[in-house]
């Protein structure tokens, strides 16, 4: 019904500040914890002058540990910047803490800037994929044979792995969940991509899995006040940021997806009622009816926590008393 998602952008913050939205993030998932039906997304980049979060399995292991019913979505994970064996294992722990909350959405990245952090060649990122992901789902299906003499262990708490499904927006990416018997979560609502993946999955014997197509006419980031006029000029600057900045990294990306904007100014931002939405609780109720959930993300931009737990209040105080 609700998420909330973090990625913890934090621009011409010091480290205090930035330790403050770390430590925000995790009492707002112990926060959601105690409300019905909250799933918590996480994300990744790397080499961001934002401070982009880079390690999402680490923010969600911590916040693991301090709830017990919130469910997580740690996606993208760009698994080229992961050796593959490691990343099983602290799938596998993860799992564990969690006790089966974590689904993971992977994918390749876009940014030249992080494969050339990793020393990865960015033209070959669809052969390092391949070979990276073909070697994940083998070592966490090993994990569950006794009878493999050499595997990682311990075998997953959840049978017979964590969900897992491949993210992106392009045809080759349809492609790859299809034919690794994968979930396909991706980036704008193209009929086309499902078309590909699902011919790819029976293709290689495998039923379709999951499926997800986000529409462009839902909002991925949202807050709710009575007031939406004072609340975007509270807010404007921060919901701003974060549309320049995504926008600004997908300037040469020919794919669609559905979140970004080019909005140049807040009214703009704002007259375009699009990813970037401020809601009366009326108005919040009608998106849940119509989309089945709400996609909040109250530390968006760097919006600091005294402002962004306010809006979380404003979501138990005026929105779910009409749930």
């Amino acid at each position: 019904m609700l998420s909330m998602r973090f990625d913890l952008r934090l621009p011409n913050m010091n480290a205090a500040q930035i330790a403050d939205q770390y430590h925000a993030a995790l009492d707002m998932a112990q926060w959601a914890d105690g409300k019905p039906g909250f799933t918590i997304g996480l994300t990744e980049h790397h080499a961001a002058e934002d401070g982009y979060m880079s390690s999402p399995l680490v923010v969600a292991t911590a916040m693991a540990a301090r709830t017990s019913n919130v469910k997580f979505l740690i996606g993208c994970a760009l698994l080229p910047m992961y050796d593959p064996v490691r990343l099983a294992e602290e799938i596998i722990a993860l799992d564990y803490i969690s006790r089966g909350r974590v689904t993971y959405v992977l994918g390749i990245g876009y940014r030249p800037e992080e494969y050339a952090l990793y020393g990865l060649d960015f033209n070959e990122r669809g052969r390092i994929a391949d070979q990276k992901v073909e070697q994940l789902l083998c070592e966490l299906d090993k994990a569950q044979r006794a009878s493999e003499p050499l595997r990682v262990t311990p075998a997953p708490f959840t049978s017979p792995r964590p969900p897992i499904m491949w993210g992106g927006a392009s045809k080759p990416a349809a492609r790859r969940a299809g034919r690794l018997g994968l979930g396909f979560f991706a980036q704008t609502d193209n009929p086309e991509l499902g078309k590909i993946y699902r011919e790819s999955s029976l293709a290689a014997g495998h039923q379709p899995g999951p499926l997800v197509l986000p529409s462009a006419d839902r909002p991925s980031i949202v807050f709710v006040d009575p007031d939406p006029d004072l609340a975007w000029q509270e807010l404007g600057q921060y919901l701003l940021q974060d549309a320049r900045s995504y926008a600004e990294w997908n300037r040469n990306t020919k794919h669609q997806t559905v979140s970004l904007s080019q909005a140049q100014t807040v009214e703009y931002l704002r007259e375009e009622r699009a990813a970037h939405q401020i809601l009366t609780p009326a108005e919040a109720v009608g998106q849940i009816n119509l989309w089945g959930s709400l996609s909040l993300h109250p530390l968006c931009g760097g919006c600091p926590p005294k402002i962004a737990w306010s809006y979380l209040t404003n979501i138990e105080q005026y929105l779910l008393p009409l749930l």
